[in-house]
């Protein structure tokens, strides 16, 4: 059995003004980065084995933040904990997709929630397979984890993701089982006035 803890990465000034970032690089915020270092504290006070991120410069830079608190060393990259491609969404604010694409139309490029499963479930099983009986933490993005939240249980419709939230998962005789959304080792991750589950980056929840 291993434990797999995903962390969606800090703010960045996109998420602040509530635009979609999918595949866009953009980096972390004072604000997202002061976030990184409250979830490694909050981290810090288990036990871990080793981190993945994305190849994303917000997930690798909240990872390597959250890795040198817990002291585990380099970061592994694994590309398939990338965000959602939203097409020609991506850098659009809520308001415009909304109007441009409302619930049901897709935006030409984006990828379904699907194949966004196809690609990040299969990559978590072989993580878990190369670490096993260990517990570790990967840094993703709000379309990745609701993937993992939506294969794991699919009857459930779970709130928003919030910037450095946690969700905790089991890979048991190669399934993935969710452990908590929100896991409660995180309960003081959200910095004051980091908004609130109903706002921030209200389009991870939207878009299908």
């Amino acid at each position: 059995m291993t434990e797999l803890y995903l962390v969606r990465h800090g703010e960045t000034d996109w998420n602040a003004a509530r635009r979609i970032q999918g595949r866009t690089d953009i980096p972390l915020n004072e604000a997202g980065r002061a976030q990184a270092r409250e979830a490694a504290e909050m981290l810090a006070r288990q036990e871990w084995d080793a981190v993945y991120a994305s190849p994303l410069d917000r997930a690798q830079e909240t990872a390597r933040i959250i890795a040198a608190r817990l002291g585990l060393g380099d970061v592994t990259i694994v590309d398939e904990l990338i965000e959602r491609d939203y097409g020609q969404a991506e850098g659009m604010d809520f308001d415009e997709l909304e109007a441009r694409y409302p619930e049901g139309v897709h935006a030409p490029g984006q990828e379904t929630r699907a194949e966004v499963a196809e690609r990040v479930v299969p990559a978590l099983l072989r993580i878990a397979e190369r670490h096993p009986g260990e517990r570790l933490v990967l840094v993703s993005h709000g379309g990745a984890i609701r993937a993992a939240l939506q294969t794991a249980e699919p009857e459930t419709r779970h709130p928003r993701i919030t910037n450095v939230s946690i969700h905790s998962f089991r890979v048991e005789s190669g399934a993935l089982r969710l452990i908590a959304f929100d896991d409660p080792l995180e309960e003081e991750s959200l910095l004051p006035g980091s908004g609130d589950l109903d706002t921030q980056n209200a389009v991870e929840a939207s878009t299908e």
